[in-house]
């Protein structure tokens, strides 16, 4: 494209035009009906052409107004041509590629208003050598509410990354499958009062599982996910609904996807399916559901109770299935037998209790950028 070497400000062209008609500058200003400085101020850059001008200048100099608009635009723009963006560009693209006001308010960047120093904090955090290169996630299924489908985006990407991170400081023994069965056995015994989620950490680290919390990012809607790393499994949550039922029912569902890998970390969870979810988070949900609550003996509490569920039943049924009620209204409600709306009280908080005894990030903790 071709580049003019100078461009004149669009006064230079008035002047030349009042020159050639033989109008003062107090003459046109009369003509205009506008003060005589004002002109004076356009005639000598000072003062921009704006539209109520240059109408007005199109009346009294037979011209069209976006002769004079496109005078001023063009200065305007030569004005700026020069001045560096390369930074706009550089800062733009790192914006794309990760959350940064998101990750700097947690603490997982830190807050710089140099671009060399943000966007070398952004690859050191996605574990890159440019900001063009795409981070080496590892294999994960996750439980969001967002489609399963869809291309990881980037806080998706800033989530994952920051559970990895985390679960690098957690020890836990080898993982063996043949295990598994076992850690499901003694994770059943917990299921039954809101402290002893308490003990969830230490139960499957013994087994070799992993486990950390990463409160979720804006517009992820993650809940939950499973990776291996290293030929470790980890389970991660986010807490996203900090009730006892939901808690249970996530941490089962990864469960459900570390089994399915019988400790290989070769199959690729990351499916192109369609929606409402893949096969793999079908099982999961399964797998979770009968887990909790053997699926024959909530289908016959239901049979003998519906439709009159009364609070003083589901609290029994819960003592002797061996689970905390408020699985049981869950599981009741996923169902559509009972309304959200009641029940409220059996879905206790379990957010301080797990965060206290596990590696947690988020709800104002900072932990710190460099593990």
């Amino acid at each position: 494209m071709r580049k003019p070497a100078e461009v004149f400000p669009p006064g230079e062209t008035l002047r030349d035009e009042l020159e050639e008609r033989g109008l003062s500058q107090a003459e046109f200003a009369e003509i205009l009906g506008r003060p005589q400085s004002r002109i004076n101020e356009v005639l000598n850059g000072k003062r921009r052409i704006t539209a109520d001008l240059a109408r007005d200048l199109a009346e009294a100099l037979g011209t069209s107004a976006e002769f004079w608009m496109n005078l001023e635009a063009s200065y305007q723009l030569h004005r700026v041509r020069d001045r560096p963006v390369a930074a706009i560009a550089r800062r733009a693209a790192v914006y794309a590629k990760a959350p940064v006001r998101e990750m700097t308010k947690r603490g997982w960047i830190e807050p710089t208003d140099n671009i060399e120093v943000l966007e070398a904090s952004v690859c050191r955090f996605l574990g890159v050598e440019s900001i063009d290169d795409e981070p080496d996630l590892p294999k994960w299924a996750a439980r969001k509410a967002t489609a399963y489908n869809a291309t990881t985006t980037p806080a998706e990407c800033a989530w994952v990354m920051r559970a990895k991170q985390l679960s690098r400081t957690v020890y836990a023994n080898k993982y063996d499958p043949k295990g598994f069965d076992k850690m499901v056995v003694e994770l059943k015994l917990l299921v039954h009062a809101a402290p002893e989620i308490r003990h969830v950490p230490r139960v499957l680290a013994e087994a070799g599982i992993r486990f950390v919390i990463v409160q979720h990012l804006p517009k992820t809607k993650i809940d939950g996910a499973c990776f291996w790393d290293s030929d470790q499994p980890t389970v991660a949550l986010t807490l996203r609904f900090d009730r006892i039922d939901h808690f249970w029912f996530v941490l089962m569902h990864e469960l459900g996807h570390v089994r399915d890998m019988e400790g290989s970390i070769d199959r690729d969870l990351q499916q192109e399916v369609s929606e409402p979810a893949s096969e793999a988070e079908m099982r999961a949900n399964q797998f979770a559901s009968s887990s909790l609550v053997p699926l024959d003996k909530l289908d016959d509490f239901i049979a003998r109770v519906r439709p009159t569920y009364k609070l003083p039943r589901i609290e029994a049924f819960a003592q002797r299935a061996g689970v905390h009620p408020g699985i049981v209204v869950g599981q009741l409600q996923h169902r559509d037998e009972v309304p959200y709306s009641i029940f409220r009280g059996t879905l206790v908080p379990v957010r301080e209790i797990v965060t206290t005894a596990a590696v947690a990030d988020g709800w104002g903790s900072v932990l710190p950028v460099s593990l």
